[in-house]
């Protein structure tokens, strides 16, 4: 059975991350939950995390980029937007307007820049993930361009997680599929921001990134992993993969990522090899960097130390 579950508490929720209408004020939040998903216990929203995350502006925060890719190392840039929006639960896109039937999420558009010789890469990842904490993230969807071609996936958290691949490879071209619910590696960087103790520990299910599954032309699917977290570190290995993941975060509100490691296998054939990625903290500011779209503004790059 499908339910439906309104929670409102005073604050604000602003709408107008990357698009032209100013932001859009309202007094009350509403928590819809209309997915199957077996019951968790919802994290109540602090004043603290109201304060930081209600206020009209994104967190941006810029990262020194060491990229493994065919077997040797890249430098580059990584950027990670975190930004509470409201999300249309049915067509499953960002909310122009207030609705109760909206669910509030934290979102993340993670992007990654670098070049292999002399062609460049760009990859982004978005996450839309509820800020209750109380179930899997609603939406998530990864595009990779370089001068070859770009791929494009998309997964939809509806009855199953209905997955949308497309693709200039042949033998990935276009797809249509669905798979059971479970962890997202995606996901967790947004639990991490909401609450790092629940974080999921142990032999787990997990679907990796989908920046990782479109780069090593993995089978997407649940892979095993062991996910354990100590002292600001979470760490989330896949024996089958031989690939392991830190996320190394501050362990205070609200739970800043520091820099993040990704150990696997580089390269195809006898030239592969593994290689450790690497991002490092560069600087982060709060903005309304949608509003911030004029030439004058690009100073706020120098100051995120953005070439």
């Amino acid at each position: 059975m499908k339910k439906l579950v309104l929670i409102t508490c005073i604050t604000f929720i602003l709408f107008g991350s990357c698009k032209n209408n100013e932001p859009k004020a309202s007094k009350v939040i509403a928590i819809s939950e209309v997915v199957e998903e077996p019951a968790i216990q919802k994290t109540e929203l602090s004043k603290e995390f109201r304060g930081y995350w209600y206020n009209g502006e994104a967190e941006i925060t810029s990262y020194k980029l060491e990229q493994a890719r065919y077997g040797e190392m890249r430098n580059g840039t990584a950027i990670m937007v975190f930004v509470t929006e409201d999300f249309l639960p049915k067509a499953q896109v960002k909310a122009d307007n207030y609705s109760k039937a909206n669910i509030p999420v934290l979102k993340l558009n993670a992007t990654k820049n670098f070049n292999t010789g002399i062609y460049p890469y760009s990859i982004m990842q978005s996450t839309f993930y509820p800020v209750l904490n109380n179930q899997h993230a609603l939406k998530i969807s990864a595009s990779v361009q370089e001068w070859c071609g770009h791929v494009y996936t998309q997964l939809n958290n509806r009855n199953d997680f209905e997955v949308m691949s497309h693709s200039y490879f042949q033998g990935e071209a276009d797809q249509n599929f669905n798979i059971d619910k479970t962890w997202t590696e995606n996901e967790l960087w947004t639990k991490l921001r909401i609450d790092p103790k629940s974080l999921p520990t142990g032999d787990i299910e997990v679907i990796p990134s989908l920046e990782y599954i479109r780069l090593s032309h993995r089978t997407l699917k649940a892979y095993s992993a062991i996910a354990s977290i100590e002292n600001g570190t979470y760490i989330l290995s896949y024996p089958d993969l031989n690939r392991t993941l830190k996320i190394n975060f501050k362990t205070s509100f609200p739970y800043d990522i520091l820099s993040w490691e990704e150990t696997a296998k580089s390269g195809y054939g006898a030239s592969a090899k593994v290689l450790t990625t690497k991002a490092t903290k560069l600087e982060s500011i709060k903005s309304a960097y949608w509003s911030k779209n004029n030439n004058v503004d690009e100073d706020l790059r120098n100051t995120l130390k953005l070439k």
